[in-house]
């Protein structure tokens, strides 16, 4: 017999978690805690420690799960920025930094969404080339990057989604994508505007503005920044 899948949203679990429900936190758990412990491995290189941020991260969740607000980062987002804190105090504490890799290296074995990722940041389409700050706060490798950058995605709306990833990740122009999802042009070039919005915003908040900045998506050849108005494509 199969076992039922719990559909909960994430903020339906962060609400049960407010509210004491120690299930809502195992759904958590079994949702993200793959994610959260691949990018601790990543920057930390040893699995047990890897392991014990993971466990701070989510006992963080139940302790702290009032300071959660989604207005600012998707779930996702914010475990990364926790999960992420924790590793770069274990290496201050060792008097390490973060080992950092060429853009080009941030892939790895990654499904088929983080494949399309991964073509964007070897392209430089989503990361900038400007070198790191050296203090260890700042300095986040580029699978970790990759991993912000998916959480990123993830919490935005489908159909913004949607936009940005037929833009960057199949190179598509705002009328291609108008006629390939037989959406209006001035509908693509709304959504595709909102969600580079979203995304800024969410990485400002993850990564802090100066970082954020750098890895967030820039407007695509011929279009103007995200509130300005849209040149012809």
């Amino acid at each position: 017999m199969e076992q039922s899948v719990d559909e909960r949203s994430d903020a339906a679990l962060m609400a049960g978690i407010l509210a004491g429900d120690q299930s809502a936190l195992g759904v958590l758990y079994d949702r993200h805690a793959d994610a959260v412990f691949r990018l601790s491995y990543r920057l930390l290189g040893d699995r047990g420690l890897a392991e014990e941020v993971l466990q701070e991260t989510i006992l963080a969740v139940w302790n702290r799960a009032e300071l959660y607000d989604p207005r600012i980062a998707s779930l996702p987002a914010w475990l990364m920025t926790i999960a992420r804190n924790r590793s770069v105090d274990r290496l201050r504490a060792r008097g390490r930094r973060p080992a950092l890799l060429s853009l080009s290296a941030a892939g790895g074995s990654a499904g088929s969404d983080g494949a399309a990722l991964d073509a964007a940041l070897a392209g430089g389409r989503l990361v900038a080339a400007a070198p790191m700050p050296p203090e260890p706060e700042a300095v986040v490798d580029a699978a970790g990057i990759r991993e912000t950058v998916l959480a990123a995605l993830a919490g935005l709306p489908a159909d913004e989604r949607r936009a940005i990833e037929l833009a960057y990740y199949g190179e598509l122009s705002q009328s291609e994508i108008a006629e390939r999802l037989g959406w209006p042009l001035g509908t693509v070039k709304t959504r595709t505007r909102r969600a580079l919005l979203r995304l800024r915003g969410t990485l400002a908040e993850t990564l802090g503005p100066e970082l954020g900045a750098r890895v967030a998506p820039t407007p695509l050849p011929g279009e103007a920044p995200p509130g300005g108005i849209d040149g012809p494509r």
